[in-house]
């Protein structure tokens, strides 16, 4: 009997069904919030339609669902002139500048009485969607208002927007709204990024722009961007006012805005502003400022333009929240890759819900632009920005006696390495392979929970291990077992705490490539990156053999992770430690694919609480060894929420949305898990 691969000609029917059926279930987990099947079944669905397409490309479709993952880059941007000029708001800053705004729209409307629309002021980048018949068409960046770029490849993999209209009401229009980026999604990006000794991003909104910049769109796919939809043009039904434009962009398929609304007044548009300001530090997402729109269509007709700013709507911008303290010091701090960063040491202070008492100064150039000096009066600030910064000085208050700053040309550690500065580069570095701060920070990453996880190994016994010098390399950490008189001499130890560490050690051989290759601390290569490798080149002699073209061809691996890659295996220094490693009994040969399991393929769990069969890290690489996911933060996709012994917001979450929640046991019974002796 034939089945369906074998016969394209009836593929067609099933391929249109299953689009339906997957849009449809898009639409109503991204823009309703209300899924109805599971992400398992939703990924059994999408598998089919990927195997029916593989199998009939003739078939394939710019609006299939298929298409978000993006493609082959592009080489460059085309241009796209605007049917309708993307206008950006005046700005406005007060009750006073409001009014203003208000006496010149009843001016011009000649006494009409305007009704006002109040929306949130997403703090992202503007994008300009075209659909025609019912198919997303285009997506365009602002650019200068009259011509954007062509973006939509990349438009493409952002899952809010959706690729077929919804109903068949309007099938041609141009929508435009803001694509940006949740903070959650943000925080974990830099966290990424630092761990791999990266530059991180300041705020949501430049790393949302820098995303869409990217001619990969794959990369794209990989940001998780969103879109909140705002603006409506279309001739296939009537459009008389900008709210219930808003009400028919959700009825279409779009995200809108959870807060919009209608306002007969200007007390009542400033109790709007008044409340968001007070909530907007609540929100997942990043605002700087609430937009104020005529909501009469016919009336905004009327208003028309001036130069590139409509008459019939302002911005009204709120100001960063900030609070002046006081710059007691400026520290360095040396990173595991050698960056040497300076730190604003500040007298705590309250800000925006949080005490802050540090903040990253970036580079001498920052330091520079802002002329900071020890001692002076500084302005730090949490408005756009997730990360408090330093802003500014009040310079009335400076000392007479402050004296510019300038960074040190030796590394603050013991050995005082001279520090330098590459050409073109902003960052100062410390080469010396022997820098203790560096060493420290390649320590405490190797014996951190998500790389080797070594029991009894934190942070103070490293620094005290170094300072007695019982810790020059990362192999020493496997010969501290047989220097047990040496470690009982120092302070705060005692047999049962040296055993508990020696106990860790051991336990770490156990560890799996993938962890152990993390563990190295290869500038870019994070966990995820690490398993990537380990299951292309599973055993270490194939990764230090390893050419720059051999890595671009894995799935993930770019230019700079293939060359840092291989410049660290590159190194004599490292290739010895890798071989004192080896000695130790690490693991240094991967699973080979066919030996993975599949049993939890398109599930996703998330643990909390305390375990008590299996840490937390143990539970997660179970799931993955099975095919499964294993996500930090619960939403309408989680499949399971394994809730251990004082299980907290993870699990009211859970409750809340309704996601299953299982034991610890149940969860270990569903794996078949089988404890070690």
């Amino acid at each position: 009997m034939q089945s369906l691969f074998d016969q394209p000609t009836n593929a067609s029917p099933r391929i249109d069904e299953l689009r339906r059926q997957i849009l449809r279930h898009d639409h109503l987990y991204y823009v309703e919030a209300q899924p109805e099947i599971s992400d398992r079944d939703y990924d059994k669905l999408l598998e089919e339609l990927q195997d029916l397409e593989r199998q009939n490309p003739d078939l394939v479709t710019p609006d299939s669902p298929t298409q978000r993952v993006g493609g082959a880059p592009v080489g460059q941007f085309a241009a796209v002139s605007h049917s309708v000029p993307m206008l950006s708001l005046a700005n406005t800053y007060s009750r006073e500048e409001v009014e203003d705004f208000d006496r010149r729209v009843r001016e011009a409307l000649e006494g009409a009485a305007p009704t006002y629309v109040c929306e949130l002021k997403y703090d992202g980048v503007a994008m300009s969607l075209t659909y025609s018949n019912g198919v997303l068409a285009l997506g365009a960046t602002r650019g200068d208002g009259q011509t954007g770029d062509d973006v939509t490849a990349n438009v493409r993999t952002i899952r809010s927007i959706p690729l077929r209209l919804h109903g068949s009401l309007i099938a041609n229009c141009t929508v435009r709204g803001e694509v940006y980026m949740l903070n959650e999604t943000f925080m974990k990006i830099n966290e990424t990024a630092e761990a791999q000794g990266d530059k991180t991003f300041a705020n949501p909104r430049n790393l949302t722009a820098g995303t869409l910049k990217q001619k990969d769109s794959r990369h794209v796919a990989k940001r998780q961007l969103e879109f909140i939809a705002y603006w409506l043009d279309t001739r296939d039904t009537d459009l008389v006012r900008h709210s219930t434009n808003v009400e028919l962009l959700h009825t279409i398929g779009f995200p809108t805005s959870p807060a919009v609304r209608r306002c007969g007044s200007v007390d009542e548009v400033m109790k709007f502003i008044a409340e968001w300001d007070e909530k907007r530090f609540d929100l997942p997402f990043q605002i700087d400022g609430i937009v104020i729109k005529v909501d009469s269509l016919r009336h905004q007709d009327e208003l028309g333009f001036i130069a590139r700013s409509p008459r019939w709507a302002i911005a009204y911008k709120y100001e960063a929240r900030k609070a002046e303290t006081v710059l007691e010091d400026i520290t360095l701090q040396v990173g595991r890759t050698g960056v040497v960063t300076p730190v604003a040491e500040l007298r705590p202070t309250a800000l925006a819900g949080s005490t802050i008492s540090r903040a990253t100064l970036h580079n001498q150039d920052y330091i520079d632009e802002l002329d900071l000096r020890i001692g002076d009066a500084v302005v730090i600030e949490k408005g756009g920005d997730v990360i408090p910064k330093v802003s500014g000085v009040v310079v009335a208050k400076r000392r007479a006696d402050a004296a510019p700053w300038h960074m040190p040309h030796v590394c603050p550690c013991p050995r005082a390495s001279a520090l330098h500065r590459p050409e073109g580069e902003a960052n100062w570095y410390c080469n010396d392979s022997l820098c203790p701060w560096q060493l420290r920070r390649r320590l405490e990453h190797f014996a951190s929970r998500d790389a080797m996880d070594i029991d009894g190994l934190g942070e103070k016994a490293i620094a005290q291990f170094i300072d007695a010098g019982l810790l020059t390399c990362i192999s020493d950490i496997y010969r501290l077992p047989q220097r047990r008189e040496q470690v009982l001499e120092l302070d705060r130890w005692a047999p049962k705490s040296f055993d508990k560490m020696v106990r860790g050690i051991e336990a770490s051989k156990g560890q799996p490539f993938h962890r152990v290759i993390y563990a190295l601390g290869i500038r870019f290569v994070g966990e995820g990156v690490a398993k990537v490798l380990c299951k292309a080149m599973p055993s270490i002699d194939q990764l230090m053999k390893a050419h720059h073209e051999d890595l671009r061809k894995i799935p993930d691996i770019g230019d700079a992770i293939a060359a840092s890659v291989v410049a660290y295996m590159g190194e004599p220094d490292n290739a010895l430690e890798v071989q004192a490693l080896r000695d130790t009994g690490l693991c240094f040969v991967g699973e080979a694919p066919s030996e993975l399991s599949q049993n939890l393929a398109g599930i996703t769990f998330v643990f909390t609480g305390e375990l008590t069969t299996v840490t937390r890290k143990q539970a997660e690489e179970i799931v993955e060894a099975n095919g499964g996911k294993a996500s930090g933060s619960v939403s309408k996709k989680t499949s399971y929420v394994v809730a251990g012994a004082e299980a907290g917001s993870k699990l009211k979450k859970a409750q809340e949305l309704g996601v299953p929640v299982i034991t610890e046991a149940a969860f270990l019974e569903m794996v078949n898990y089988q404890p070690t002796s």
